[in-house]
């Protein structure tokens, strides 16, 4: 028997001198250029100071629609955006046509003024004019375009220049054999206006009058532009079914776009390249208090959806373009490496956007293998990226035995590169040496035993 243990002991340091009884990975715990350190509440703050900024995913992601340029049904698709991620830098200007208002052309709602002489059979036969003259009061333009003077009858005065709207005048005068001499002004301009709404001071419906408006008298008569995120800021300008847009950063630096003349029936939006969604429903909202007549109502909403449905075509491409790359690993990522006694050795995808701990890392792969792991023996190996420490490698050991201290693991921040090793229990390095050796013991005790 003694024989026989003898030729066991032997075999088993044979084994061993060859390299063949289990060796179990570890970390040491001086030298070799890695210096191990306890993972508390205190040292983790030390541990994540080292910089790193999460990847950001591309800002079509977060916006509700991307770029693409002003068209009606019908016309050509503005372009995609396909893979190029969007940035504060790639807001696009996309400014609306030169445009010039041209002379006010009286609507319904406005109040014209009609001042006569005042005395002689004018008055006598006038007298609601010079009453109207008299108390500031004078004639709204009715919803068929006229206006209804005493003794006159109606006059029909919509669509017409201050100029033309006299010269209507004139001639119904005269042919009431009413002395004509008389002035006409625009007391009150009511049928001509331009919106503003979204991330301004005051929400403002502003007429349009004689003079132009500009989109910086717009803007400022609303209280200016009050969005916090100028990087992101647009002013988006809807007009006749198309949708234009000029970063808050080109409007600041370029006079030209402050000055833009805004025509009657504009709707002005501020907002940011990711709120489509509430300005297309300001938009819509204004289309609707418009009054624009059904038919005409109904075009309009339909070109303003054909136009936020093409630019959310574009986003859709966008992120499935994206998508595909992902799919296709041909996005840089970052990676953090598990190893040991995990469940399953493996590399963790560190997210876009925001920081990961490790116990994230730990469990997004099933955790460690609670059967052969010594939850005692975790350690976040981190390269040091100093080039005066090459190969100089920081353990930060978690010692889970306590499970209170895994609360610790929720707080360390994970850095590309990263790698999570977890060392085996004892038993385990036990039970694998044995599982190697014990084949061998065997085949040399039956060679003794026949002999």
């Amino acid at each position: 028997m003694f024989f026989v243990r003898s030729l066991i002991g032997l075999a088993c340091l044979a084994l061993a001198g060859c390299g063949v009884v289990y060796t179990p990975q570890g970390v040491p715990r001086d030298g070799a250029g890695v210096r191990v350190l306890p993972l508390t509440a205190e040292s983790v703050l030390a541990a994540n100071r080292a910089p790193y900024v999460p990847r950001a995913l591309p800002a079509v992601f977060d916006a509700v629609s991307g770029g693409g340029g002003p068209v009606s049904p019908g016309g050509p698709v503005p372009p995609q955006l396909l893979d190029r991620p969007v940035r504060p830098g790639d807001l696009a200007l996309i400014a609306p046509p030169a445009a010039t208002p041209g002379p006010y052309l009286i609507g319904v709602g406005d109040v014209l003024l009609l001042a006569t002489r005042t005395g002689g059979t004018t008055v006598e036969e006038l007298s609601g004019l010079l009453a109207a003259q008299s108390g500031r009061q004078g004639y709204t333009v009715q919803d068929d375009g006229a206006i209804a003077i005493p003794d006159i009858g109606r006059v029909q005065v919509a669509s017409l220049t201050l100029e033309a709207a006299e010269d209507a005048l004139f001639q119904a005068l005269v042919a009431n054999n009413v002395d004509p001499t008389f002035s006409l002004e625009v007391a009150e301009f009511n049928s001509k206006r331009v919106t503003v709404g979204g991330q301004v001071g005051t929400p403002a419906i502003l007429p349009v009058t004689l003079t132009r408006l500009t989109l910086e008298e717009a803007l400022a008569a609303a209280g200016g532009v009050a969005t916090g995120n100028l990087d992101y800021a647009l002013i988006r300008l809807y007009r006749d079914g198309r949708l234009y847009q000029i970063p808050v950063e080109d409007y600041l630096s370029r006079p030209d776009l402050q000055k833009t003349p805004l025509l009657a029936g504009d709707s002005v939006y501020v907002g940011d390249e990711f709120d489509l969604a509430r300005a297309q429903a300001y938009f819509a909202e204004q289309i609707e208090i418009a009054g624009i007549r059904a038919g005409n109502r109904a075009q309009a909403l339909a070109e303003l959806d054909a136009e936020v449905g093409r630019r959310r075509g574009a986003l859709d491409e966008a992120r499935g373009n994206f998508n595909a790359r992902i799919a296709l690993d041909a996005v840089d990522r970052d990676y953090v490496y598990l190893t040991g006694e995990v469940a399953q050795p493996s590399r963790f995808l560190l997210p876009f956007g925001r920081q990961a701990s490790l116990a994230d890392a730990l469990l997004d792969n099933g955790g460690f293998d609670i059967e052969t792991a010594n939850p005692g023996q975790i350690y976040v190996l981190r390269a040091s990226n100093d080039a005066r420490e090459l190969g100089a490698v920081t353990a930060w050991w978690l010692d889970a035995g306590n499970a209170a201290n895994f609360t610790v693991a929720t707080r360390m921040e994970m850095r590309p590169g990263d790698v999570i090793f977890i060392a085996a229990q004892p038993i385990t390095t036990w039970n694998r040496s044995i599982s190697q050796v014990l084949p061998q013991i065997i085949t040399v005790g039956g060679a003794v035993s026949g002999n």
